[in-house]
């Protein structure tokens, strides 16, 4: 049911754009980034979809999640993408055809397909403009599927608009190369972080626990996003970088080698340092010791790498960088007493 209210929200917007007030309806319009499905679970052919394409290099085995911002920025909701004027109007076409032939559709729904129909066709401009077809673009609103219905995704409320060859779109966000950079991001699938530890699982009191990251799981990871509709080709390539591991004990009573409990990336791009026989009398370059036991239950250690995002793209050849993000998870560790006999 997902896509049809979100079909009833965006012809709530086109109606508003043309002077009605929505009742209920089940036509789609331009606001999806993803294809679109319906109850059915089929796609409706006339979806309006972002034409944007993701590309994405591999980031090692087993499970995997999405990098979160550090700070209060976030990737675009929205933006706009041009269309050219055949591909405006077999949208327009399929969704009056649609919403006209949905049995118990409603009038408000019905009337409003119409007018929006006549505004591109008959109204304010003639045949979609299908006669400068080789002049300008059709420029669209489209939503994150993942957000379509955050306060920021309806910020894109701009009705279809033409745009001439050259000129430059008349809004606060048409899609370029950093916003571009700035979905890819959003898409960025980074490694499980389950960090290595010793002693293995159960671990003694005051005895120093060694923690790290093997290097060839933690390598660069990139995405590339594409668009190449209506005359304007242009990519970007978003890469995340780990730079840092952060070690959480799941109590203060600990401490964390180093102090700050930040381990760095070595330069062979491993984080800490496996423990071996013979360095028990050593203090790890990344680790925990803690200071009490876990009693009958565990302590959650909670292990978040820190990456380094940067982005390259069309005329911007030198990485630039975006906000650093994070990816992390927990693990139970349980902290037993040193056990000493009397004799």
């Amino acid at each position: 049911m997902r896509a049809l209210t979100r079909g009833i929200t965006t012809l709530s917007a086109l109606l508003t754009a043309v002077g009605m007030t929505a009742g209920t309806a089940a036509a789609k319009g331009p606001g999806a980034s993803e294809a679109e499905v319906d109850a059915s679970g089929k796609r409706s052919g006339s979806d309006l979809v972002s034409m944007i394409r993701y590309t994405s290099t591999a980031s090692g085995d087993g499970r995997k999640g999405n990098v979160t911002p550090v700070g209060n920025w976030t990737p675009p909701a929205c933006w706009y993408e041009p269309r050219s004027a055949q591909e405006f109007s077999k949208y327009v076409e399929n969704m009056y055809d649609e919403t006209i032939n949905t049995p118990g559709q409603h009038s408000y729904a019905k009337t409003s397909a119409g007018m929006f129909r006549d505004k591109y066709k008959d109204g304010k401009y003639k045949n979609y403009n299908l006669d400068q077809k080789d002049e300008g673009n059709w420029w669209v609103a489209v939503r994150d599927e993942d957000r379509w219905m955050e306060p920021e995704a309806q910020l894109c409320d701009k009705p279809p608009f033409w745009v001439e060859n050259g000129a430059a779109p008349p809004v606060e966000n048409p899609v370029t190369p950093q916003v571009l950079a700035e979905l890819a991001y959003n898409r960025i699938q980074l490694p499980n972080t389950e960090v290595t530890v010793a002693p293995e699982a159960t671990t003694k009191v005051n005895l120093p626990t060694w923690a790290w990251l093997d290097k060839a799981k933690f390598k660069e990871v990139s995405v590339t996003a594409a668009l190449n509709v209506g005359g304007l080709n242009i990519q970007a390539t978003t890469t995340a970088k780990p730079v840092s591991l952060k070690l959480e004990p799941g109590t203060p009573d600990a401490e964390t080698y180093p102090t700050s409990g930040e381990c760095t990336i070595n330069e062979d791009g491993s984080i800490g340092e496996p423990y071996a026989k013979g360095k028990a009398d050593r203090t790890p370059p990344c680790g925990i010791r803690y200071l009490r036991s876990s009693g009958d239950g565990t302590f959650n250690l909670q292990a978040t790498v820190t990456w380094e995002i940067t982005w390259t793209g069309t005329g911007n050849p030198n990485p630039t960088q975006l906000p650093n993000g994070t990816f992390g998870n927990d693990q139970d560790v349980t902290v037993q007493e040193i056990q000493s006999v009397n004799r």
